[in-house]
């Protein structure tokens, strides 16, 4: 971080060991500090510190998608996940012009943060995004983001197509989704039924990505922080992830 020698009050190696206990255990700051033997807003910067730090290692989502297609895989998998958080009084204007809670999702019945991901057709995570509102559909996260325009070129230029599940119907181009059901109730064309039941299995090894950051590192299951942070904690967590399965440039 730039500063003096002998000026904290931890190792950069205690530091590092913190933070880990931090992300593995999701523990209070102030019972973390004590701990390490330094003061409640000492462990809250150090693991500010840490997370910007982690978070500034991992690729942006066009080099993620040139690293796949490099290593000779055949698609990658879009998902999403609300990350829970405690309630929030923010507000917004819903598409109906009603005030609504601008973190809160229907959907799961919940205030958190929605985080979109990219992972490897085996399921390794591979690129995470910023934090949405949790009142917004992963299809308008997508979009927002510019997720859909980078997995657009990855499809045309690295012959590199994206699965998805039915919430991102319409993404468009190179974006495969399931068919939907007829409205009028009846049964799907046999072509149809086929491309569903590949697509599912293909693309159900994509929901072990979002498992695998939330398993390995407790902090992800619920958070007290800010929503807005909860993108740079994702992305720190993240390149941990990369790290432990040796998934870092060759440069590192």
């Amino acid at each position: 971080m730039g500063t003096r020698p002998k000026s904290r009050a931890l190792t950069c190696f205690y530091q590092a060991l913190l933070v880990l206990v931090w992300f593995r255990k999701g523990e209070d700051k102030t019972t973390l500090g004590s701990g390490f033997g330094v003061s409640r807003a000492t462990a809250y910067r150090y693991v500010a510190e840490a997370v910007r730090v982690l978070a500034a290692q991992t690729p942006t989502l066009h080099d993620a998608l040139q690293r796949v297609a490099a290593d000779g895989w055949s698609n990658v998998i879009l998902d999403g996940k609300l990350f829970d958080t405690d309630r929030l009084a923010e507000t917004t204007t819903s598409v109906k012009g009603e005030t609504i809670d601008a973190w809160y999702s229907g959907k799961h019945r919940d205030f958190g943060a929605n985080i979109q991901a990219i992972m490897r057709p085996h399921g390794l995570p591979i690129w995470t995004s910023q934090a949405m509102p949790g009142h917004l559909h992963d299809l308008t996260c997508a979009q927002q983001l510019d997720v859909t325009v980078a997995l657009y070129w990855a499809a045309s230029a690295l012959d590199l197509p994206t699965l998805a599940d039915s919430g991102y119907e319409g993404a468009g181009q190179g974006i495969h989704t399931p068919y939907k059901q007829p409205a009028d109730g009846r049964r799907l064309a046999a072509d149809n039924r086929t491309h569903n039941a590949i697509l599912r299995s293909m693309r159900c090894l994509g929901e072990r990505g979002f498992a695998i950051l939330t398993g390995r590192w407790r902090t992800l299951r619920h958070t007290t922080a800010s929503p807005r942070q909860i993108g740079d904690i994702v992305r720190a967590a993240l390149h941990l992830i990369h790290f432990e399965y040796r998934y870092l440039p060759d440069s590192c």
